[in-house]
């Protein structure tokens, strides 16, 4: 039951953001639906799906692709159950790493709340660049209107490297780098918690947004792959260099195919790309979204140069429309390169998934070792299965990290080398730099603007 506190209803959420020493600065409005479609629109099922979708069939074959989906879905899933239960304790928009200040204690927390903030930072912004409806006309449309479909053994049996393309004859690295697209598709659920503070309810309808989102790309992305896989009408010719794509854009060539096919012209595949294109600009909005309430939050922390600019809010819309400026900038200056090497596109797609999902694993690592009797819990508490749970998802985040560092083309050379690790070295290299050097001294985590525990104001 909220308590209401002269005028303003004042819901659970909110006591508790209280409790963490934040006033309520934001502007608490979102619903659960508003929630879930933010939170389900940044996690990229066209613009995860789409761009990868060829390399990973190419490595090894449909069967890999489309098992690899259920797979990775299945280790998912223990990131995002054990991401809810935190974020029912910790409603804030800093999510990852307020969350990882508070659960790594005194001693780490201002160390492990560095690290996740710039990690988290790292990958959204890189991750800046889808919705439902398009999803299901694609998946509906596009297998009635091939002219043949392939078989059930095909789709789900067929396994073929292709080492004249890829370079790769071993079978085990290629199924590796085949699971690539699920990998990064199944990330940004996590947007939710960076609403926490703009959605009623967010101790529980937090959680709800995460493992509902998550819930609908499962289901979503393995239909939209096997609808792509179904429709193939020619394995070769996607990659043909004189086909109409230039053997460059795999989905785009299966729709043009299954059209063309059928009716003799493109106009239905135009459409259905305007659907995808749509939807890389709509997941972009949603990937802004959570950017720039993470730059927020860790701007009203001090943790980002000029911080004062960054975590000023509009005065009349309550949202931090510097820090959504900052990062649509930051996104323009790493997304030009782009435009001319394919190098770089790899490279940036490595770095947010690692940026990413790397920084989902030092608030899950501070969970799982933490004393349990230290832990609040929220209203979505996972009691003696938090640790288990913690661990396979802590795992299966090292492991995702390390396959995006691998080389994804043979013979190595400049136009094939994956830029990735250099990048990230450098880049966190100069963060640790800083830390050891001079953020150390000053940065202590999470800072309150509320000066008692009590939630009084």
């Amino acid at each position: 039951m909220a308590e209401v506190t002269g005028n303003t209803a004042k819901d659970s959420a909110e006591k508790r953001l209280n409790e963490l020493g934040y006033k309520q600065e934001l502007r608490r409005e979102m619903t659960l639906f508003k929630t879930l479609a933010i939170s389900f629109s940044t996690m990229t099922l066209f613009t995860g799906i789409t761009p990868l979708y060829g390399s990973s069939l190419q490595y090894a074959g449909p069967a890999a692709l489309v098992w690899g989906w259920v797979v990775v879905c299945f280790f998912t899933w223990f990131v995002g159950i054990a991401m809810s239960e935190i974020c029912s304790s910790f409603p804030t928009t800093g999510s990852l790493y307020f969350w990882a200040a508070h659960l790594a204690g005194p001693k780490w927390g201002p160390f492990s709340s560095w690290c996740c903030a710039w990690l988290e930072t790292i990958g959204l912004i890189a991750g800046i660049g889808t919705q439902v409806i398009g999803g299901l006309v694609i998946v509906i449309l596009l297998p009635l209107v091939a002219l043949t479909t392939k078989s059930a053994s095909f789709v789900f049996t067929h396994f073929e490297l292709a080492p004249g393309s890829t370079g790769i004859t071993s079978k085990p690295y290629a199924v590796i780098l085949s699971f690539l697209v699920s990998q990064y598709s199944l990330y940004g659920y996590d947007a939710a918690a960076h609403l926490t503070e703009e959605t009623k309810g967010a101790d529980k309808n937090g959680p709800k947004a995460i493992l509902g989102s998550l819930a609908i790309i499962t289901l979503f992305g393995w239909a939209y792959i096997l609808a792509l896989t179904f429709s193939i009408q020619d394995l070769g010719y996607l990659y043909d260099t004189n086909n109409e794509t230039a053997g460059a854009f795999v989905p785009a060539q299966i729709l043009y195919d299954a059209f063309h096919g059928r009716y003799h012209n493109s106009a239905g595949a135009i459409i259905l790309l305007f659907v995808i294109w749509g939807s890389f600009f709509f997941g972009g909005l949603s990937i802004t979204t959570s950017a720039a309430r993470v730059v927020y939050a860790l701007s009203r922390d001090k943790g980002v140069p000029f911080s004062h600019l960054w975590r000023k809010l509009h005065p009349k819309h309550k949202v931090p429309s510097n820090a959504v400026w900052l990062c649509a900038a930051i996104c323009i200056l790493l997304g030009i390169p782009v435009l001319k090497l394919n190098v770089i596109f790899t490279a940036i797609t490595s770095i947010c998934t690692i940026g990413w999902v790397g920084g989902y694993a030092v608030p899950i690592f501070a969970r799982m070792v933490m004393p349990e009797k230290n832990f609040k819990p929220g209203p979505f508490y996972l009691g003696k299965a938090s640790r288990p749970i913690c661990l396979v998802a802590f795992l299966w985040i090292c492991y995702t990290c390390s396959v995006f560092l691998l080389p994804t083309l043979y013979p190595i050379d400049w136009n094939t080398f994956n830029y990735a690790p250099v990048a990230l070295g450098i880049g966190l290299g100069l963060i640790m730099l800083w830390w050891l050097l001079d953020a150390r001294k000053w940065f202590k985590g999470p800072v309150r603007n509320i000066g008692n525990q009590n939630g009084d104001v």
